[in-house]
């Protein structure tokens, strides 16, 4: 007697159901880096302006309460930038399998720890 084939058949549905919502997630994964890419580019640039900018106002050899304002408005500025590029350089999601690959070896090394420590007491 032959087995059925439905067993079958429905191990390569889920094989290409799985296939499928991983190409999901691949393609996610890849338009939040393009869009991450993208605003790094124009925080870039915006941040080399700013800089520009402020080596002007410097450079202007009177100093005046607004230029002044205007360079501590500059200063609010970069210092925004920088976070917005500093922000997103790692995310909790990107440290989930370093974790986990943490835990498995450290506990590993516990339990390595623990028989070589009753072998040798």
């Amino acid at each position: 007697m032959k087995p059925p084939k439905k067993s079958s058949q429905q191990s390569g549905e889920n094989q290409e159901f799985d296939l499928e919502q991983e190409l999901a997630e691949l393609e996610r994964s890849l338009s939040a880096f393009k869009q991450r890419y993208d605003q790094v580019q124009r925080d870039r640039t915006e941040k080399a302006q700013w800089q520009q900018r402020r080596q002007e106002l410097q450079q202007n050899q009177h100093q005046t309460p607004e230029i002044k304002a205007e360079l501590r408005h500059i200063k609010q500025q970069l210092e925004l930038l920088e976070l917005n590029l500093e922000s997103q350089l790692f995310s909790w999601r990107s440290l989930k399998k370093p974790f986990w690959q943490a835990v498995r070896f450290g506990g590993m090394g516990v339990i390595i720890g623990w028989i070589l420590k009753s072998l040798v007491a």
